[in-house]
């Protein structure tokens, strides 16, 4: 199955960013809004590297990042639903697909683990 991963993350940090111009940055929630940020965009950036990869194991190991960064993502989205309730809906629809992504980066680092 093709998921066309660098268009697809590059959505993904695309979207991140569209609903956090949304919000209203407050004390409370600036720190969420810079971290979801950082780590959703970051997934997309090293899933690039990881094509320009000069060996599996570096490729594994971008890949790895990727899946990390998702993961973290997702953790931020959480938080971020807790504190921006009016969002909630495009919050989680973003969860969801940071859950996704790391479910496909697992499976990915998997397999090419397997291959080393």
């Amino acid at each position: 199955m093709n998921y066309d991963l660098e268009s697809r993350t590059k959505k993904f940090s695309i979207g991140i960013i569209d609903v956090c111009k949304k919000i209203k940055t407050t004390t409370l929630n600036r720190n969420l809004i810079n971290q979801v940020i950082r780590s959703a965009t970051s997934i997309g950036a090293n899933y690039r590297e990881a094509n320009g990869a000069s060996s599996k194991n570096d490729f594994r190991n971008k890949v790895f990042i990727c899946k990390k960064e998702a993961q973290e993502t997702e953790y931020w989205l959480d938080l971020c639903v807790h504190a921006e309730p009016e969002y909630s809906k495009e919050l989680q629809i973003l969860r969801e697909e940071s859950r996704q992504l790391t479910l496909i980066f697992g499976k990915i680092a998997g397999s090419v683990k397997d291959k080393v």
